[in-house]
């Protein structure tokens, strides 16, 4: 694949912008083109902590485009005035700063929300703040994003349409983590990335990155190698790219010292908060088939089988119910909470109160780390000293599924809600697991897919198993009989 990235590089140079290497790799990668020549992305999205140096990327692009690329109109919109104003006089700097450049310049716009930079040839690079008109009726060759974090859909409703009669579109997000509800747009690009990752099969269309820690939760133990410690050079250097280069570990200190730990997170760390989209959930269940069964008189009936579920990051734990309820099977979420550490004692809780068939726990998912602890605590006699060999006496059995049992559970589960044969309390935590739930694809079957979902998958995790425990087939135990002997 070519690139023009390196156009890009090599003239912001000439304009006295000197890249760091992360820049360049993203405008390389960014500008990639087909072998006809065309955008091998029509989206590149930039999400990094703030003062790594995004703003530089975008005044390469703007200027191949504008001096090299041949793009007619280039829209630069940023969600403050204020900023799209700074992208302006920055780029006029770089501009007049150069002769070659400077002498193409037909008018430098700067009128009060109008700033724009024209050539003689007519090509213009305009800057505007975003609103739910603004950008209409503009054709755009590249619509570069900023504040991307600040973008919904009543924006993008009015920008992205100016595209639609452009040959080879581009169009180019920066900013960083996501701050909740106002960045849905930046959630939707992170979502598609993320499910691109967990297929293992690129987005054709999009070009994302991201430079962001992954930080430990209390829940960790005191090993764990698989999460980020926020205190840590090594999470800063994860997600700062530019350090060394326009930051130092001496000022990020400074920072983790003044800042709340969630603004340092957020801001320095890249964790950011995203929102579900409605366009994007209900995928796997719709959403009138799983209300049409909620049933305010539905209960299990006895025997009734209990399941765990816990999140890969170990943020929240589940535990759910199932029995029989009529024809159909009554599935529950009984706690939805933070940590896990609270789990084998309620585990405990519950079965002298129901007596259930079983607990089911998946060994191979994140609860499999509970199963010594709720063993212990579901000991007929919990003071009881079992020998290595000897399995303990227990007032439920655990049953610990298989990656089969898993499948089977899934299929079991999604047939049941097509048949009508689930009833359920219409539970805020089911809910929500059910409307972001995606399938993970396991060979010619599925289940559900715990990473990239951007929901607490546990409710329904936990529900499946638990109504795969309503029919499940316990083996007991076999008694041990005394040896007989004729003696003579």
């Amino acid at each position: 694949m070519t690139s023009a990235g390196q156009e890009a590089i090599d003239l912001a140079r000439k304009a006295g912008l000197k890249l760091d290497p992360w820049q360049q790799h993203v405008l390389r990668v960014g500008m990639g083109e087909r072998p006809d020549g065309s955008w091998a992305s029509f989206e590149v999205a930039v999400n990094v902590p703030r003062q790594n140096g995004k703003g530089g990327i975008i005044e390469a692009r703007e200027l191949w485009g504008l001096f090299i690329g041949g793009e007619n109109l280039i829209l630069h919109s940023a969600h403050e005035f204020k900023t799209a104003k700074n992208a302006f006089r920055r780029i006029e700097r770089l501009i007049r700063g150069c002769a070659d450049l400077h002498k193409r310049v037909k008018r430098y716009w700067q009128t009060t929300g109008e700033e724009s930079i024209e050539l003689h040839d007519g090509r213009m690079l305009r800057f505007i703040a975003r609103s739910k008109g603004s950008g209409r009726g503009f054709s755009g060759d590249c619509n570069v994003m900023d504040e991307d974090m600040i973008l919904g859909d009543n924006e993008m409703d009015a920008l992205l349409p100016t595209m639609a009669a452009i040959e080879d579109p581009q169009i180019w997000y920066l900013g960083s983590a996501g701050i909740g509800a106002p960045s849905v747009q930046l959630g939707r690009l992170r979502r598609r990335a993320l499910a691109a990752i967990e297929a293992g099969t690129p987005d054709p269309s999009l070009a994302y990155f991201e430079w962001s820690a992954n930080l430990h939760v209390k829940e960790c133990p005191k090993d764990c190698d698989q999460h980020d410690d926020p205190a840590s050079d090594e999470a800063v250097l994860k997600s700062n790219p530019a350090v060394g280069f326009r930051l130092t570990l001496a000022k990020v200190a400074n920072e983790r010292a003044t800042l709340s730990k969630e603004g340092y997170a957020r801001e320095r760390l890249g964790v950011g908060d995203y929102p579900s989209d409605e366009a994007d959930t209900w995928q796997v269940i719709g959403r009138e088939a799983w209300e049409a069964l909620a049933d305010s008189d539905s209960q299990p009936e006895d025997p009734v089988a209990f399941a765990i579920d816990v999140t890969p990051e170990r943020s929240h734990a589940s535990i759910c119910v199932a029995g029989r309820f009529g024809e159909s099977v009554h599935v529950e979420v009984v706690d939805n909470r933070p940590g896990t550490d609270w789990v084998a004692q309620r585990a405990r809780d519950l079965t002298e109160k129901w007596k259930p068939r079983c607990w089911v726990i998946d060994p191979g998912s994140p609860a499999g780390a509970l199963i010594r602890d709720v063993t212990d605590a579901l000991k007929v006699d919990p003071d009881e000293e079992v020998e290595d060999e000897e399995e303990p006496q227990l007032l439920a059995p655990i049953v610990q599924t298989k990656t089969r049992d898993v499948v089977q559970a899934v299929g079991q589960f999604y047939d049941a809600v097509a048949a009508g044969r689930i009833s359920h309390l219409d539970q805020a935590p089911l809910a929500t697991a059910l409307a972001g739930a995606r399938k993970r694809e396991l060979g010619e079957a599925w289940a559900w897919a715990r990473r990239g979902v951007g929901v607490d998958i546990t409710p329904l995790a936990g529900v499946t198993l638990a109504r795969w425990g309503v029919f499940v087939e316990i083996e007991e135990p076999e008694e041990e009989v005394e040896p007989w002997a004729d003696y003579g």
